[in-house]
């Protein structure tokens, strides 16, 4: 059984409803336990202590498939219940139960429930992918429906009722599912949050892979050291910072920022400061994205403005050297695991053209949450939220804007805003994090009622009350940790409205800035 990630409490022994759990006949399942939990204290998202109650957990393995192993847990408040049910999801390769984000569920009062989808691994590691097609449909799409299918059946169970609305919420490849929920199984949600979605996976892991990593483990003069990452930076808010009226080491629209590399090139011996031209050629590339001969684009490229910082370039584009990056060892093991099946698979004397064709005949329908009709999620009343920061280093947030776009087209702009809303926090990095105010319920409620500044209590409104959300304050903590104080306030609007400065009011609180037109 997987280790905990919370403090240990003091099992309770007395039989209860809770341990009959243990024993329920559910389809292609098999019950591992059921034990009732004493409050305690959890790491709850972001490494926050989350204080939780008293609780039932229950968990199983579910096998659909004869190469099928997805465990699953539900835990259900002993008391307090809100009636509700919250499904979370996982980022990367997944590979195991989201104890954090199943813990601020719990909180705030939800039944809640996560899998491993189907293996147990580092999120980063896909080898448990080679030889099990098996596994990579319940990774790509089985597990989080299963889990969800069992949830409700568990929470029926306990409670005697089943949910009166259920949830979803999740960032990255838990974006990417939460996507898949509302297009393959519009039935399963009343209302789902998706986070900077990796909802087209083969494009997202192919083409960024040929733009920035294969052209820096080639040519080793073209790597961009993390020690240079500082300077880019630097450049880009030099030259577009004050472009949207309010100079702040963050861009607003960075669309409308055109930084130019060729900016920064050495004039006489390299140093950190500055980029020779292979460096500067590679990042012009990591702008641009992966395209065709013809010009046309085949996944977008990262943004100006989020090269620096914990969550920035370092880690996901650049890496420690090169071939080492987060994004390139995502590449490399789908690529390696998924797409060719063949261990021994190396990026010498491959193409972006030859490996895009494999991975998208292979695994676009198991992987990729693209489609744009969401009619019967939104004919029963579902509503969907997606938000992606402008600062993501590790998905290109126009990505999300195309979806959005594509959904609008494919339904009709008034159908669309009727369940169907788009924010893009400036200065936010992956899921979170970032020199702007990145904080705003995602990870669940933050300021319990308040939808204006919790993104996850306007969905529950939105579903519940009909009350559509509208902009939503960002908070930026001290530490992006809630139980500091806040350093800035600023509203993030629903696309394509962005947040303007008025030009005279505190910068850092949110009512200096009103929603208006980008342009």
């Amino acid at each position: 059984m997987k280790t905990f990630l919370f403090f240990l409490p003091t099992l309770l022994t007395a039989a209860t409803p809770c341990q009959i759990l243990g024993t329920l006949s559910l389809p292609d399942t098999r019950m591992e336990f059921a034990q009732v939990i004493a409050a305690t204290t959890m790491l709850g998202p972001g490494s926050v202590l989350v204080k939780t109650p008293d609780f039932c957990r229950v968990g199983g393995v579910i096998r659909p498939s004869s190469d099928s192993e997805i465990h699953f847990e539900v835990w259900l408040p002993a008391s307090g219940w809100n009636g509700r049910f919250r499904g979370t999801g996982n980022g990367g390769f997944a590979g195991s139960i989201n104890y954090s984000e199943m813990a601020a569920a719990l909180r705030d009062g939800y039944a809640t429930a996560s899998t491993d989808t189907g293996h147990r691994a580092d999120g980063i590691d896909a080898d448990w992918a080679l030889g099990h097609p098996e596994k990579i449909t319940d990774f790509g799409y089985r597990a989080i429906h299963e889990m969800t299918v069992k949830a409700k059946a568990v929470i029926q169970a306990f409670y005697g009722e089943a949910p009166k609305h259920s949830f979803f919420s999740s960032c990255s490849n838990g974006g990417r599912q939460a996507l898949m929920e509302a297009q393959r199984f519009p039935d399963d949600y009343d209302g789902i949050l998706a986070g900077a979605p990796a909802n087209y996976w083969t494009h997202l892991l192919v083409a960024n892979f040929y733009a920035s990593g294969k052209p820096m483990l080639e040519n080793p003069a073209s790597y961009i050291s993390k020690d240079k990452i500082p300077a880019i930076a630097q450049a880009v808010l030099a030259a577009c910072d004050a472009a949207d009226g309010l100079k702040d080491g963050i861009l607003s629209d960075p669309t409308s920022c055109h930084f130019d590399p060729d900016t920064i090139l050495c004039k006489g011996p390299e140093t950190d400061s500055c980029l020779t031209q292979p460096q500067a050629d590679s990042l012009k590339r990591i702008y641009a994205g992966a395209g065709n001969p013809d010009g046309t684009l085949i996944y977008p490229g990262y943004e100006p403005g989020g090269e620096d910082g914990g969550g920035g370039w370092s880690g996901w584009i650049t890496g420690p050297k090169a071939g080492l990056s987060a994004g390139v060892l995502f590449s490399t093991g789908f690529l390696r695991n998924m797409v060719f099946s063949n261990s021994s698979w190396t990026y010498k004397g491959t193409n972006l053209s030859d490996s895009l064709s494999a991975a998208d005949s292979k695994m676009a329908e198991t992987l990729n949450s693209t489609a744009a009709n969401l009619k019967p999620f939104q004919a029963r009343g579902g509503k969907l939220i997606l938000y992606h920061g402008w600062s993501d280093a590790a998905i290109p947030p126009v990505n999300a804007i195309s979806y959005y776009r594509n959904v609008t087209q494919a339904m009709g702009e008034s159908t669309a805003d009727s369940f169907l809303r788009l924010y893009l926090p400036p200065g936010m990095q992956h899921c979170a994090g970032g020199p702007g105010p990145n904080l705003f319920g995602q990870f669940g409620v933050l300021k319990a009622g308040d939808a204006q500044h919790d993104i996850f209590t306007s969905l529950v409104d939105w579903v519940e009350k009909g009350s559509a959300p509208s902009a939503i304050v960002a908070t930026k903590y001290v530490k992006d940790d809630p139980a500091n104080p806040a350093e800035m306030t600023r509203p993030v609007c629903p696309y394509p409205l962005v947040a303007k400065y008025d030009g005279g009011g505190d910068d850092k609180k949110a009512e200096s800035f009103t929603c208006a037109a980008a342009h």
